[in-house]
C-alpha cells in the first residue's frame, strides 16, 4: 500500500519515462510533489525501492526504471518500458557490431546486423558544459540499427563535457540527433547560440525568452532571447564504448 505521495512520486517518474526517457531530476520531483527538500524526495525513492515498484541503477548517473505499478493502474502489469530517448545505450565499439542494448528494441540476429543499419554521419564534437565552436564537418560514419532511427534525416556527435550526466549522458558518448529546426519545452537538444557555439543541453521555454538547461547542478541554466538560439536537432539516441 503506497501513500499519497509515494503513489504522486512513483506515477510522476512513470509519466516521465513514457514521454522522454529519462527519469526527472530530483529538483523536478521536489517542485511536482511541492516539497521543500530533495531529502524528502530520496526517502519516497528508498521507500518505493523497498516495496519493489521502482529500482535504481547503479554507476549510473539517474538511472532508475519503474518495476510495476500499483494494481489500482495497471493490475499484474509491469510498467512498459519507455519507447522514446533512453539513456540505456549501445554498448561496444563504434563503428563495429554492437554487442548489446539495454533497454532493447532491437530484436534481429546479429547476422542480419548489415542488412539492418544505416550509415550515420558523425559531425565532430558537441559540448555538454561550456559551449564550444559551431558543428563541424563530416569527419567519420558509424553503423545505427535502422530501429533507432525512424523518419527523418540524422547525425552524430561526441559528446565533450559532464553538464548532462544527470540526464545519462556521459563525457565521451556518442549522442544520435534527428535533424529538427524546432522542439517542445523539456526535449534535449543541439542548440546553436548566436550562430557561433554549439551546446547540448535541455529546452525550455520561458514566455519570450529560451532556457538551455544543464543536468548536473554544477552548471547555471543560460537564459537567451528566441533569435539567439537555433534548434539544430532533437537528441534520439545514445551510444557508449567501454
Amino acid at each position: 500500500m503506497l501513500t499519497r505521495k509515494q503513489h504522486e512520486l512513483l506515477m510522476f517518474i512513470h509519466e516521465r519515462l513514457k514521454e522522454s526517457g529519462i527519469p526527472p531530476s530530483f529538483d523536478e520531483m521536489k517542485v511536482a510533489l511541492d516539497l521543500k527538500s530533495k531529502s524528502g524526495i530520496h526517502r519516497l525513492i528508498v521507500a518505493l525501492e523497498e516495496r519493489g515498484f521502482l529500482r535504481r541503477m547503479p554507476n549510473r548517473a539517474r538511472a532508475m526504471e519503474i518495476i510495476r505499478l500499483p494494481d489500482s493502474v495497471a493490475p499484474g502489469l509491469s510498467a512498459p518500458r519507455s519507447k522514446g530517448f533512453s539513456p540505456s545505450v549501445i554498448e561496444g565499439s563504434l563503428g563495429r557490431k554492437p554487442v548489446e542494448v539495454e533497454p532493447s528494441n532491437i530484436t534481429r540476429e546479429a547476422s542480419s546486423d548489415e542488412r539492418s543499419s544505416i550509415s550515420v554521419p558523425v559531425m565532430g564534437r558537441i559540448a555538454a558544459g561550456t559551449p564550444i565552436s559551431a558543428i563541424q564537418s563530416h569527419t567519420h560514419t558509424i553503423p545505427i540499427p535502422i530501429d533507432m532511427l525512424g523518419t527523418g534525416e540524422h547525425f552524430a556527435l561526441e559528446v565533450r563535457g559532464d553538464s548532462m550526466i544527470d540526464a545519462g549522458i556521459l563525457d565521451g558518448d556518442t549522442v544520435l540527433i534527428k535533424k529538427s529546426n524546432s522542439a517542445d519545452s523539456g526535449d534535449i537538444v543541439v542548440a546553436l547560440i548566436d550562430d557561433e557555439e554549439a551546446t547540448l543541453k535541455r529546452l525550455r521555454k520561458k514566455g519570450g525568452s529560451i532556457a538551455l538547461e544543464a543536468a548536473n547542478p554544477a552548471y547555471e541554466t543560460r537564459i537567451f532571447g528566441p533569435d539567439q538560439v537555433s534548434v539544430q536537432g532533437k537528441l534520439v539516441g545514445l551510444l557508449r564504448t567501454y
